[in-house]
């Protein structure tokens, strides 16, 4: 861009508006270990700002009720006797930065890509002595014209993206005075997922990744596929209509990714919540890390067709249960990068509680839902990730958001099979 067109204005802390108590801490699971390497990133993106100014006190007092139902975000990370990293609920508050932003919200989204996008969570890698770092970090960005862009971060090791979108949408209930629907859950993982003993000795390990962090510039481009484009591609490619959207979105995507990067590694990895898929659901709430990685392969997948591999992926994810789960969980620890060693595919149809998508039902006043909802990952491998979210409007339509390397990405955004679904193609970078 030349320039930068965000500007950090503040930074202050907020702290939680009644103590945890002393000595409490939140350990790490295995599954947050291994998601060590990344970090989450969450922006809400509203058509015009739900308060006028965040040092009001009807603003900020919210805020530190929520943070106080979730010691964990608001602690610091130290080791244990043990030499293990703990969070101390310490109360030691969450960074709040404020910046501007010296476009329109409609003109950021046409124009800005992946990069610029991540301004608006700026982040801070976690420093060798972390007793005064917040490892999360809210940050409030106005546009010209109105518009606000709220971004949540945190280290993956800490939490997942269906964590961060439930606190957020909490903060949304009690700015409304509303309850609190999905309130943070800290129980443990059952214990028929982490007790690793039962889990057969001859279990496969993961097939080693095809890239390790990446080296190469990415970019990103974000697809808005409509209802129509989905029943299109479900006609044009005689897909199975029990085949859902992310099931069509993730085969059409996979396939044209392989065809761009010429290569005959055909294999990906499928990201799935695991919630609500256990015999005794977890919450919503749950905090931490509930995310399964499996492996998924198939020969020569550029020349399959869009309906064969769509309902390979369906039958793939429809068969986890507790036994592959606990296997894919107890094989992660040995995979390094969780996000692009291979091609990753998340699956965020969890988002989509009783039809209505838990991000958009983020409203801080009655009537204004956030335009845009973007989740990245940081630090992902060499071969990608793409990530098939729903849409605001419900029904069958969903965003795509795709990060590759630059060469990669400039082919997929001239892409035909692609592009006769007419997208709206938004956060590219676009001239």
């Amino acid at each position: 861009m030349g320039f930068a067109r965000v500007e950090v204005k503040s930074i202050l802390t907020a702290v939680s508006s009644k103590p945890s108590g002393s000595g409490r801490v939140h350990s790490f699971t295995a599954l947050d270990k291994a998601m060590s390497p990344h970090t989450v990133h969450v922006i809400l993106y509203y058509p015009r700002s739900p308060f006028g100014s965040f040092d009001l006190d009807s603003v900020r007092i919210p805020l530190s009720e929520v943070l106080s139902l979730y010691p964990p975000a608001i602690g610091r990370v130290t080791k244990n006797p043990d030499g293990y990293w703990e969070v101390k609920c310490n109360d030691a508050g969450l960074r709040v930065v404020r910046a501007k932003v010296c476009v329109s919200i409609d003109e950021w989204l046409r124009s800005a890509d992946g990069h610029e996008e991540s301004d608006l969570t700026v982040w801070e890698e976690m420093p060798a002595d972390p007793s005064t770092w917040s490892p999360f970090r809210l940050q409030i960005n106005e546009f010209e014209g109105g518009g606000v862009a709220i971004g949540l971060s945190c280290p993956h090791r800490q939490a997942d993206p269906t964590t961060l979108t439930v606190l957020l949408k909490s903060w949304t209930e009690a700015q409304r005075r509303q309850r609190i629907v999905h309130p943070p859950s800290f129980s443990p993982l059952p214990s028929n997922l982490t007790d690793t003993d039962t889990v057969k000795s001859n279990c496969e390990p993961f097939p080693k990744p095809i890239s390790g962090p990446i080296s190469t510039k990415t970019s990103t481009a974000t697809f808005r596929f409509s209802t129509s484009a989905f029943k299109k591609c479900l006609d044009q490619y005689s897909i199975d209509p029990k085949a859902s959207p992310f099931d069509v979105f993730a085969a059409l995507f996979w396939i044209r990714v392989a065809s761009v990067k010429l290569k005959s590694d055909d294999r990906v990895c499928i990201c799935v919540d695991f919630r609500r898929l256990l015999p005794k659901p977890l919450p919503y709430g749950f905090f931490g890390n509930a995310l399964n990685f499996s492996s998924l392969e198939m020969t020569d997948v550029v020349k399959q067709g869009v309906g064969h591999v769509a309902c390979l992926i369906k039958d793939h994810v429809t068969s986890l249960d507790v036994e592959k789960i606990r296997s894919d969980l107890n094989r992660a620890r040995a995979r390094g990068v969780m996000y692009g060693g291979d091609l990753t595919i998340v699956n965020m149809e969890d988002m989509i509680v009783e039809g209505e998508p838990l991000m958009y039902e983020a409203v801080f006043e009655d009537g204004v839902s956030p335009v845009h909802v973007s989740y990245r990952i940081g630090n992902v491998g060499g071969e990608g990730v793409i990530m098939v979210m729903p849409l605001p409007e419900k029904e069958f339509g969903r965003i795509v958001a795709v990060t590759l390397p630059e060469e990669e990405m400039s082919k997929l955004l001239s892409d035909q099979e692609i592009l006769k679904l007419e997208p709206k193609i938004i956060l590219s970078g676009a001239k």
